[in-house]
């Protein structure tokens, strides 16, 4: 026979593998058992249908967005398109709250404050020599004695000596001993008097004489003016918030003339509201009915204009000892703290404020530790605005006071239940509300430790300018003109110390914004993960997805097939020392499933057969591969092939 026919019936016999595969179905599964692609393989050895059919599914899918990124790659680098893209924004123009330095009008006030003023007056003429249309002759202590001092009688104003053992009482004259913690302020006004003279006031505790504090100053006007300050709060708290809102300045009062963007505005378009200190406050667009107004031109000429009357004249001179008005700029959500950073503004000048707008925005836990909308904070917001910093702290101090001193401070919102404090119903107040500031400004409340910041927030940096005005040439007509706009409701020619010009504007229109984001996200940690595995082990996801399966699920399967056997055959021993019958051979053992040789996912073909172990002596195996270490006819096949027998016949 001629040995290529023999070869090929050998080839015919057994299925020949690799790249010489008759087949396109062997070919098929010969790359898929030596390919280095993972899914391929894996759909090849899986046993089962289901498993099969999920790595049939993730091949294909890995596939599927192999093919779509790399046509999506090679469309971006073929195209030769640029876009320009040109954004014309509107910005909202912020809330504009703007406040008289003086709170109430003197003349309304006079009835509430006179004596308290005469007080306040019989103090400066005894410490400085102060009387009105006098010279300044200091007066004699006992020429108090035949009057009635109310507000002096409740706290003493008081001359310390240098030891603080002792204090002369300014009313009487008389000195006596003081003990108490000494707390000095210092004074930016400079002392007139001697330089021993340290002027001041001390307030105990009504219910123990022994504790008590004192406050002294470097100047006994500010001295006077901290003590005026304390019963102006005493009988501001004792009247209906309706009276309050009548003696202090209207809309119309205010207000002179507006523009916004060009167009003309009024006092429709200001909100009021009343702040303890500062009075009538009005607010331009506070977005109050829904409206925010916004504005798409930079520049002086599309912001805010107003001309505000001051009217000088009817000041308190003992509250305040500047002209003018504060101004501050927040958002339409946020309360204006006008006490804490208020912009003042003055008379006879024009101010000009640029405007650059920055909106900010913290990551919270665990990146930093600030709060989205201050409902983790366990202080009640008694603003009724969105939650900052400074409303913490303001209304962690308002509860420390409610619950300390049995009242409320008159400068911040009324708790629900509460009542602002007054010594005639809470004599204790003035003593309990130092010491609680001075543990506040210690921080030793805990207010510090429980208000967080806001995680997001819009800031407005301002830059002022301020020019005179109006300019010597346009003072005279200029007066005439806004004397003539206020009508009927003045008797006289303004001045232009009453008058103040605010322009508030955006410098340009580039919003900044800064964000924090964080420097590793769940994509970066599998990035570098996939970096990793893929420079040291050439290990992919499909890979890992193969590891899971071999080292997790089949060799748990694995190890509770082997106990499961172990049971079975410590079953069948028992059952058999029971019954005294032989053990019963398996049926994986009459398969030979325990020959080595064997293997369920590589069958032995035509170039792996010669390798295959050869039986061992003794101890055959129960399932003996097949012999081709030669090819004798005879045991090779069963039947003598055709050729051979016309061969045999020549």
């Amino acid at each position: 026979m001629a040995p290529g026919k023999i070869t090929a019936r050998i080839k015919k016999t057994l299925p020949v593998r690799g790249p010489q595969a008759p087949t396109l179905r062997e070919l098929m599964r010969w790359y898929c058992l030596n390919t280095n692609t993972h899914g391929c393989r894996r759909i090849v050895v899986s046993r089962g249908r289901l498993r099969r059919f999920i790595w049939i599914l993730l091949t294909l899918s890995a596939v599927g967005l192999i093919l779509w990124q790399c046509a999506e790659l090679l469309l971006n680098y073929y195209s030769a398109s640029v876009s320009v893209t040109v954004q014309f924004q509107k910005l909202p123009f912020p809330a504009v709250t703007i406040c008289n330095i003086n709170p109430y009008k003197y003349s309304s006030m006079k009835d509430y404050l006179s004596e308290l003023d005469k007080e306040t007056k019989k103090a400066l003429e005894t410490f400085y020599g102060f009387s009105e249309g006098k010279t300044k002759v200091r007066r004699a202590a006992g020429d108090w004695n035949g009057t009635e001092s109310l507000f002096f009688r409740h706290v003493p104003l008081l001359r310390f000596e240098n030891s603080f053992r002792a204090a002369t009482d300014l009313r009487s004259g008389r000195k006596r001993k003081v003990e108490g913690s000494v707390f000095h302020k210092d004074s930016s006004i400079v002392n007139s008097g001697d330089s021993n003279d340290i002027i001041g006031f001390q307030l105990c505790d009504a219910n123990n004489s022994s504790e008590c504090a004192l406050y002294t100053f470097s100047s006994g006007v500010n001295a006077i003016q901290e003590w005026y300050k304390l019963h102006y709060m005493n009988i501001m708290a004792q009247i209906p918030l309706e009276t309050k809102e009548e003696l202090s300045y209207s809309a119309d009062d205010l207000l002179l003339t507006c523009f916004f963007d060009g167009l003309s505005c009024d006092k429709r378009h200001f909100t009021r509201f009343h702040h303890p200190l500062h009075g009538n406050c009005y607010t331009f667009n506070s977005g109050e009915n829904g409206t925010v107004l916004s504005t798409s031109t930079g520049g002086s000429e599309y912001g805010l204009q107003v001309v505000l009357y001051i009217d000088e004249a009817d000041y308190n001179p003992f509250l305040v000892t500047s002209t003018g008005a504060k101004i501050i700029v927040h958002d339409q959500d946020e309360y204006p703290f006008i006490e804490d950073i208020g912009t003042e503004i003055e008379t006879a000048a024009a101010t000009s404020i640029g405007m650059h707008f920055t909106r900010s925005r913290k990551l919270s836990k665990p990146y930093s530790d600030c709060t989205e909308t201050g409902a983790d904070i366990p202080v009640e917001n008694l603003y009724n605005k969105s939650y900052s910093l400074q409303i913490c702290l303001h209304s962690c101090f308002q509860k420390a006071m409610v619950e300390s001193c049995g009242c409320a401070q008159y400068a911040q919102p009324l708790p629900n239940g509460a009542e602002y404090c007054n010594y005639k119903k809470n004599p204790n107040w003035m003593y309990c509300y130092y010491r609680l500031h001075e543990k506040f400004v210690k921080e030793q409340l805990g207010c510090q430790q429980i208000c967080k910041d806001a995680c997001s927030f819009k800031e407005w940096a301002l830059t002022t300018s301020i020019a005179q005005w109006p300019s010597t040439v346009s003072e005279d007509w200029m007066l005439r003109v806004l004397s003539w706009d206020k009508g009927q409701k003045i008797n006289k020619k303004l001045n232009k110390t009453d008058l103040a010009n605010l322009m508030v504007f955006y410098k340009d229109l580039n919003e900044r914004f800064i964000s924090e984001n964080p420097a590793n996200t769940l994509v970066i940690l599998l990035s570098n993960f996939g970096g990793q595995l893929g420079l040291w082990m050439s290990c992919s996801v499909v890979c890992v997805i193969e590891i899971i399966e071999v080292f997790f699920i089949d060799s748990f399967s694995i190890v509770m097939r082997r106990q499961w056997q172990k049971a079975k055959k410590w079953w069948n021993h028992r059952k058999r020392d029971e019954t005294g019958k032989p053990p019963e051979v398996g049926d994986a053992e009459q398969q030979g499933h325990d020959n080595p040789a064997c293997s369920d996912e590589d069958l032995p073909t035509f170039n792996t057969a010669l390798r295959l172990p050869l039986p061992q002596e003794g101890h055959p195996p129960r399932t003996p591969p097949p012999n081709y270490s030669t090819l004798r006819l005879e045991t090779a096949f069963t039947e003598q092939l055709p050729d051979t027998l016309e061969a045999g016949q020549h």
